[in-house]
């Protein structure tokens, strides 16, 4: 990868932030990304609130520490599940292709993918990925983008000379 992956791992959980729920998702975006060597700048655990999430993802961007945080949890359609809302008043940018490629790989396991709601976006030069609470959703969810993730993060950085080709 031309670009050093910072990585911000960001778990919604009501339970796992009063510690009453044990956060393995979290750790499975650290493994999955193993492979690209990322820098762990932030991890943390907070309640399903809109505020709270709005807040740590604004700081979390803006600190220029970072240029891809995936958050895990509230994608879903439970009446505290407001991740996609809260991101959406972050992002400059919505990135549906990759939304969409998430989905589409959840869908290959269950038609319970279909109401899932994770939206990936640009807030000035982080990528910002939501993928769903449970584990094995969350790594089916991140294993889809793997593939485009070097080149997306490079042409954020500003690299634009290059563009692979698929075979």
């Amino acid at each position: 990868m031309a670009t050093t992956l910072r990585l911000g791992v960001l778990t919604l959980s009501d339970s796992g932030a009063r510690g009453d729920r044990v956060d393995t998702s979290g750790p499975a975006i650290v493994e999955l990304l193993a492979p690209f060597s990322p820098e762990i700048i932030e991890k943390a655990i907070i309640p399903d609130e809109p505020d709270a999430i709005r807040r740590t993802l604004r700081a979390w961007a803006q600190s220029g520490r970072m240029n891809l945080i995936v958050t895990t949890g509230g994608t879903g359609l439970g009446p505290r599940d407001v991740t996609p809302e809260a991101t959406r008043d972050v992002i400059d940018r919505e990135i549906p292709g990759l939304a969409e490629l998430m989905r589409a790989e959840g869908l290959k396991h269950t038609p319970m993918a279909a109401i899932g709601r994770g939206i990936a976006g640009l807030a000035g030069s982080t990528l910002i990925l939501n993928v769903p609470g449970s584990e094995k959703a969350a790594r089916q969810n991140l294993q889809a983008v793997l593939p485009v993730l070097e080149h997306a993060l490079d042409l954020i950085a500003g690299d634009t000379d290059h563009h692979p080709t698929s075979d």
